[in-house]
């Protein structure tokens, strides 16, 4: 299996309901294919010799997902608060060096 890490965006209006949290953790748990994540807060963007570029939707959190493949982690996006409510949820291979 592979390793991916879904980078959850702040760009949805989502409800305040920790039901629609615990209802997607609860699929990811019983998945057995779900390897943690949390939520991120405030920092800042480094680069040597000037500022850092300015992301254009910051980011509020990450999940750690294992599957065959991307269409198989995009399944995981069903149930996701931030996607169902019309955000944007960024996926990304974690390559084993």
């Amino acid at each position: 299996m592979k390793d991916f890490i879904f980078f959850l965006h702040d760009d949805a209006i989502s409800p305040e309901d920790d039901t629609l949290w615990d209802a997607y953790f609860a699929r990811l748990h019983a998945s057995g294919q779900f390897d943690g994540g949390s939520s991120i807060g405030s920092g800042g963007r480094y680069r040597k010799g000037g500022a850092g570029w300015l992301a254009a939707l910051p980011l509020v959190g990450f999940l750690r997902i294992r599957a065959e493949s991307l269409a198989e982690a995009e399944t995981f996006l069903t149930g996701n608060p931030v996607y169902e409510a019309g955000g944007t949820v960024e996926i990304r291979e974690l390559p084993r060096d």
